[in-house]
Formats: structure tokens, C-alpha cells, sequence
């Protein structure tokens, strides 16, 4: 008798097209495991990720606007779930799988750092290596989860969450999937807190993003998503051009007037001399490390050891690690 795995890969052969990845053809992971009788290889990675540390710290990591005053601003978790929910969408509508989508989806922000992009820049200056996001993302999910044994995920489920940023020639198109939702999420829930959050009203937002896309948040989602899947033919991810002129207008408007105005980002150059401070005093300090990182300090150094430690700390709990080693406690003499 075939197990539910076996009875959902023949059902892929239904439901994946020609474009899709199929589990049952996937290439294997870095080390070989016996399958799971239950879940596909895709599913299980959605696990793996989802029940993953550095995937409930994402809760407490910032989106764009550091320690916002209210409930309703995205974080790095809330991100990742948008993400993840448009990309099963559209996969789901052009018949790409589903699982592999929501697994690069849900893991592609796993090595973010704290306090957002400016983390990300505030690392990048500081380590002479060098220091992208999505890199250290794949390092996670290879390297540093689970004690230093890491989740040994699928190798499309890896490039998925390292192409999510640029992108590769060979990308399937479940990474494409996710790439493209990741900009299309982050544009319309950015510029959401941004009238939260008063930067601009939402009659300041300009028509030619009001007229292509529409005037509210939902609006604006939904316009993107269909003419992507409308224009998405022959195995190539696009949209129309009149909505992807509209589209890149959209993303250079965020950046000109949301993610560098000097309201938004006025704390940010704190931020350096947080995490410069932290990476001086643990490359340095290595026995104040955590135990599951010294594995990497004896092979690839006390500075690697120490970013892989601040990278993947909380906003708060890089301001705690700060105040404890920084910041004199008072005393009282008994």
C-alpha cells in the first residue's frame, strides 16, 4: 500500500505543471536522509523552517521602522508570513509547487539582523568579510540551527532562500515566485506603516501608483498579483509592462521617500555603534559565546563566530547584550 507521501507525489504529477518542481524530482539534500512516509520533501522543510529558533526570533526583528510606538507595524515575522502567503498564491495559480514556495518563502529573512537593513549595513561595514542577509540566511538553515548541525534542507528550498534577493539564471520558478513577492510585500506593507505611521497621507501617495495599482493596501496586492499571473506564460514569472513600469516607479518611491527619510530612519545611526560595540567585545571575548558556536570560531575564526551571534540576535535582546556589557549596573553595599 502507497503512504501519503507517496499518494501526494503522484497527486504533484496532477497538480505541478511542466514548469513546477515536483517533490518526488527534487535534488536531494546536502546530506541523505530516509524520506518521511507523511510529508513530502518540500513539507518537510516548511517544518523544519517553521519549527526552527531563528524563525520565532523573527517576531521580535524590525521591518523598517525600529521599536514603533503600536501593535499594527510589520515585523520581520509578519513579512515573512505576507511573503509566504503570496507566494503560495500565485505558485497555486500557475501551477508551481505550492510546498517549495512556501519553504523558500517562510526561510528567505532567516539570517536578518537586528534593526532591519541598517543591521544588515552596520554588519557589512563592520566585518571585513562582508555581510548580505540572504547569504547568512542559507548559512542558518546550513550551518548554525539546530546546535550547529543545521536543517539539512532541499537544495531548491536553498536557493530559493539564497536567490531571494537577486536572482540566478537556473532559479526554478518557485524562487522567481518567491523573489518577486518578497518586492511586491514589502513595497505595500512598508508604504501601509508608512500612512500609519504618518509619514505621508494617503492622498501624498502618487496617482500614477493610486491610478495602476489602486488607492488601499488590499487594492494594491491584488492589482500586482493578477496582472503577474495573467502575464506569467511559457514558464516566464513577469508582469505586464505597463504594470511593471508602475511597478518599479512604486519600489523607487519607497526608497526615496520612505526608506531614507530622515524620520524613519532617524535612530538608525545608533545602530553602528550597537552592534560595533557587541562585535568588538565578543570577537574578542569568544568564550562569551554561546556553547554551539565555537565550532565556528575554531574553524572559521572569532569574528565570523561573533556576526553569526549578533546577526542573529532580537532588536531587544542586542540592546540587552549592549546594556550588560556597556552600561554600569547600580550597587548597593549590604
Amino acid at each position: 500500500m502507497s503512504c501519503p507521501r507517496e499518494e501526494r507525489e503522484a497527486l504533484e504529477r496532477v497538480l505541478v505543471g511542466p514548469y513546477g518542481v515536483r517533490a518526488e524530482d527534487s535534488a536531494g539534500r546536502l546530506h541523505r536522509e530516509e524520506p518521511c512516509s507523511i510529508r513530502t520533501c518540500f513539507q518537510r522543510d516548511v517544518d523544519r523552517i517553521t519549527h526552527s529558533k531563528s524563525f520565532r526570533r523573527l517576531k521580535h526583528k524590525t521591518q523598517v521602522f525600529l521599536q514603533p510606538e503600536g501593535d499594527h507595524y510589520r515585523t520581520r515575522l509578519t513579512h515573512t508570513l505576507e511573503v509566504t502567503r503570496l507566494a503560495r498564491t500565485v505558485a497555486r495559480a500557475l501551477r508551481l509547487n505550492e510546498d517549495l514556495a512556501e519553504a523558500a518563502g517562510l526561510g528567505h529573512d532567516l539570517g536578518h539582523t537586528p534593526f532591519g537593513h541598517a543591521g544588515e549595513r552596520a554588519l557589512n561595514r563592520i566585518y571585513s568579510g562582508g555581510f548580505k542577509h540572504y547569504e547568512q540566511s542559507l548559512r542558518v538553515v546550513d550551518l548554525l540551527e539546530r546546535d550547529g548541525r543545521g536543517l539539512n534542507l532541499c537544495q531548491e528550498t536553498r536557493m530559493g532562500i539564497l536567490h531571494h534577493t537577486h536572482g540566478a539564471p537556473d532559479d526554478t520558478r518557485e524562487a522567481t515566485v518567491v523573489r518577486l513577492c518578497d518586492r511586491i510585500a514589502y513595497v505595500n506593507h512598508d508604504l501601509d506603516d508608512a500612512i500609519r505611521a504618518g509619514l505621508l497621507t494617503a492622498e501624498e501617495v502618487p496617482e500614477k501608483i493610486r491610478r495602476g495599482c489602486g488607492e488601499r493596501n488590499s487594492e494594491r496586492i491584488n492589482s500586482i498579483l493578477l496582472d503577474l499571473i495573467a502575464n506569467s506564460t511559457d514558464g516566464q514569472i513577469r508582469m505586464s509592462e505597463e504594470m511593471q513600469e508602475t511597478f518599479d516607479f512604486f519600489h523607487g518611491f519607497m526608497y526615496s521617500e520612505i526608506y531614507t527619510n530622515p524620520v524613519a530612519k532617524g535612530e538608525e545611526s545608533k545602530v553602528e555603534g550597537i552592534l560595533g560595540v557587541l562585535f568588538e567585545y565578543y570577537a574578542a571575548h569568544p568564550e562569551a559565546l554561546p556553547e554551539d558556536l565555537l565550532g565556528v570560531v575554531e574553524r572559521e575564526g572569532r569574528e565570523r563566530a561573533a556576526v553569526d551571534y549578533i546577526s542573529g540576535m532580537t532588536d531587544s535582546y542586542a540592546m540587552e547584550k549592549f546594556g550588560e556589557i556597556y552600561i554600569p549596573f547600580a550597587w548597593t553595599v549590604k
